[in-house]
């Protein structure tokens, strides 16, 4: 079978990137155990295909299990197999990975996590390349290669105890280390557009970011690395689809605890936390702005002497049609239009002479919500004339 292209195994131009390519050409043609280290989300999975891929053992099985996420009484199960009537449940034969892999690649991922005792079992199929199933009575030989990862320093674990050094010289035959994407930072705009275009949303065009974001973007330190990165553009193609994003338009509650940092130190303006508040412009829209980087229409407030002769005129205009003017200190905006509630309804009282039905009438307000207005504002204590004569000048 034709070994597949190494092309997407890790995106990027950085040396990181191409050191990790050229390593996975090198190694892939052996089958020497080999030991993938690196932090969480570096694409450690993504390199074990790979060497899958470029190897002899392509048309066989890649087999990966997650050595963390299997319950301890589980996963000899899941690994070796069993026979039929092993332990309760066991209703059938079942074989394990490596049995599956025969022939191909296991991937034990997050190998650092595995029991003492589960190692202990790990390290004899790794020296006699055999399993023996739970509840089995003979061994089964298996041929497969073994790539493990784990984001652990194992050599820590040894000298805490919690991890066998004979099992550690077994799977550290061919080691490889996955950068973090801080260390590869030139690589995240490549990686953006790559994610980009494989989350569009069908029939819309993928998310693109301002220069002002990719800086921000490479300036970011991925503590979750292209995994977050990848979660992240995922996210603004599904509410941005086609859209260009500048570091001012996307809501700090949309961004992780970093970029929201960046964001308040480089952005003049609070962003808001709303999607409804700030909208990303549109392309058209960030080609007729004076500088794409600036996305924020808040971002460059008038100088001051625009902005006094700004009021002046407000303040004029404001008089002008009977409003009240904003006082310079302010005011506090329930009081103001409580009185200006009062001043109406004092109003229509007077225009009715205090018959309370046709100033509800006047207001268009129900007659009960009047009443309850005409007591909280204290207008039936004798300071306006009072309707007694007809059935529609009752008191409130």
């Amino acid at each position: 079978m034709a070994k597949k292209s190494l092309a997407k195994a890790f995106i990027g131009a950085s040396a990181g990137a191409e050191a990790i390519r050229h390593l996975i050409e090198r190694v892939a043609s052996s089958n020497a155990t080999v030991l993938i280290t690196g932090e969480s989300g570096t694409g450690k999975e993504l390199v074990a295909r790979a060497l899958h891929d470029q190897s002899d053992r392509c048309g066989g099985n890649f087999v990966p299990i997650n050595c963390a996420a299997i319950p301890k009484d589980l996963l000899e199960s899941e690994l070796f197999g069993h026979r039929k009537g092993a332990f309760t449940g066991a209703m059938a034969d079942r074989i394990g990975r490596f049995e599956l892999a025969h022939g191909g690649t296991i991937f034990l991922d997050e190998i650092g996590d595995l029991s003492l005792d589960m190692q202990v079992k790990l390290l004899r199929v790794l020296q006699e390349r055999s399993v023996d199933p739970v509840g089995g009575l003979k061994s089964v030989e298996v041929d497969v290669r073994v790539v493990a990862a784990t984001h652990r320093d194992l050599e820590a674990e040894i000298e805490a105890g919690r991890f066998r050094e004979d099992l550690y010289y077994r799977l550290n035959v061919l080691p490889l280390n996955t950068p973090s994407l801080r260390q590869r930072a030139q690589d995240v705009p490549a990686l953006l557009t790559h994610f980009a275009q494989h989350f569009a949303v069908k029939g819309q065009t993928p998310v693109t970011f301002a220069t002002d974001f990719l800086e921000a973007l490479k300036d970011y330190a991925w503590p979750g690395n292209v995994r977050e990165l990848s979660n992240l553009v995922d996210r603004f193609n599904t509410l941005f689809s086609g859209q260009l994003l500048s570091l001012a338009s996307v809501p700090s509650s949309l961004l992780p605890k970093g970029l929201r940092i960046l964001q308040a130190e480089r952005v003049s303006t609070p962003i808001a936390d709303s999607l409804e508040v700030v909208a990303p412009l549109s392309a058209k829209e960030l080609h007729h702005s004076a500088n794409a980087d600036v996305m924020n229409p808040f971002a460059n407030p008038a100088p001051p002497l625009a902005m006094d002769l700004h009021n002046e005129v407000e303040d004029i205009i404001m008089l002008a049609q009977g409003l009240p003017s904003l006082p310079p200190e302010g005011l506090s905006l329930k009081d103001r239009l409580a009185d200006i509630e009062r001043d109406l309804i004092v109003q229509a009282l007077n225009r009715t002479d205090g018959n309370v039905s046709q100033t509800a009438r006047l207001l268009n307000l129900q007659r009960t919500t009047l009443i309850e207005k005409l007591n909280k504002y204290d207008l039936r204590q004798g300071t306006l004339p009072v309707a007694s004569s007809d059935s529609d000048k009752d008191a409130a």
